[in-house]
């Protein structure tokens, strides 16, 4: 069967309250036909976050109305290793507290630090170097993020051969693992990297495991900046003073009006990339700030003129349907936003300076 995870939003709620109600689920998972795996609470956001092998959500449903009447505000269909790579387990813990009742209690939140290390694509590593060449230093660089992800107490949650995301309990142990990163990669030659590090909960906007999180976390990769390592506001504020300022020369932290206005963007970028006629004129539109001062916004935030940025989007969406191997040139260039294959093609090329039917054969 599959699992899913729930989130319910309960302020207030206390780990007594929610080991009583998981109690009352287990009780009554067979009639359900469901399994209650684990959960997670987080008394001070008020989240509590349940793991389940049921057959589908409506079963989740029917037994958390059944037991307890707390009915989930959102559930999503999630697997086994990603779970257990991003939050560390999928059944109760060993360390728990337990009542005069014999009441499992857990207090072990979800809140996760995640870390994405983006190094050069390999597919356009395989081009400059050959086959060889690129498989040696792509090794390389794999080896020191997963050696330092580990130093720090991290876990390896995904790696889809363009990223390497960790997952961290605690701020400081992300920051110090970046900057672990950062120095090890300064000290090897040729190697163009990113580190974005932001927080989140398993479960938010997106149907995916951190989606909301991982979203960010990859469009903050298209920003143009000096420092390798940009951080959120969020973060910043986990971390200590003295750490921040101690690093501050190697670290961006954004702000919270600029990481709301980033957000907003990106979503923007992600409702309308694929319209060929939607231009960067409509952002000022949507986002309600005239056309000046939109750019200056962009250009200082993104590194990019809105325009540029808007194409360097659509690039890596169309990166992405290449990758997958399922669409010909002319569905990609369509799919993507370009007005033409032959656009795009050219686009491409001087971006990443090789064809797009290239780049697909290589991947």
């Amino acid at each position: 069967m599959p699992i899913y995870m729930d989130l319910h939003i309960v302020p207030g709620v206390n780990a007594k309250d929610v080991a009583e109600a998981h109690s009352r689920d287990v009780y009554l998972e067979k009639d359900h036909h469901c399994k209650c795996l684990t959960y997670w609470i987080d008394e001070l956001r008020g989240h509590v976050f349940c793991l389940i092998d049921a057959p589908n959500k409506e079963s989740v449903y029917e037994l958390h109305n059944r037991s307890h009447g707390l009915l989930p505000h959102k559930i999503i269909e999630v697997q086994h290793n990603f779970v257990e790579s991003f939050l560390g387990r999928i059944t109760d813990p060993e360390s728990g507290q337990y009542t005069d009742t014999g009441l499992l209690m857990l207090d072990d939140t979800s809140y996760r630090i995640i870390m994405s290390v983006n190094t050069t694509d390999s597919v356009l590593l395989q081009q400059h170097l050959g086959l060889e060449a690129a498989i040696k230093k792509v090794a390389k660089q794999n080896a020191v993020i997963r050696e330092e992800i580990k130093k720090q107490g991290g876990k390896e949650a995904l790696h889809d051969g363009r990223e390497i995301i960790g997952s961290f309990i605690a701020a400081e142990k992300a920051v110090s693992c970046a900057l672990a990163i950062q120095q090890l990669f300064n000290s090897l030659s040729d190697v163009s990297f990113s580190i974005r590090i932001h927080a989140g909960e398993p479960v938010a906007q997106t149907e995916e495991l951190f989606g909301d999180t991982l979203q960010l976390l990859r469009d903050l990769c298209l920003l143009k900046q000096q420092e390798p390592i940009v951080i959120t506001g969020g973060v910043k504020e986990l971390i200590a003073k003295d750490m921040y300022h101690k690093n501050s020369g190697q670290l961006l932290a954004l702000n919270l009006p600029d990481e709301q206005f980033l957000i907003s963007l990106f979503n923007m970028l992600q409702k309308n990339y694929a319209d060929n006629e939607f231009k960067a004129d409509d952002y000022a539109q949507i986002l309600t700030m005239s056309k000046s001062q939109l750019y200056r916004k962009i250009t200082a935030l993104a590194g990019y003129s809105p325009n540029d940025l808007l194409k360097e989007y659509r690039l890596e969406k169309a990166k992405e349907l290449l990758r997958k191997k399922k669409h010909n040139i002319f569905e990609v260039a369509i799919e993507s936003g370009f007005t033409s294959p032959s656009y795009f093609t050219k686009c491409f090329k001087t971006k990443f300076g090789l064809l797009p039917l290239t780049y697909q054969q290589l991947v």
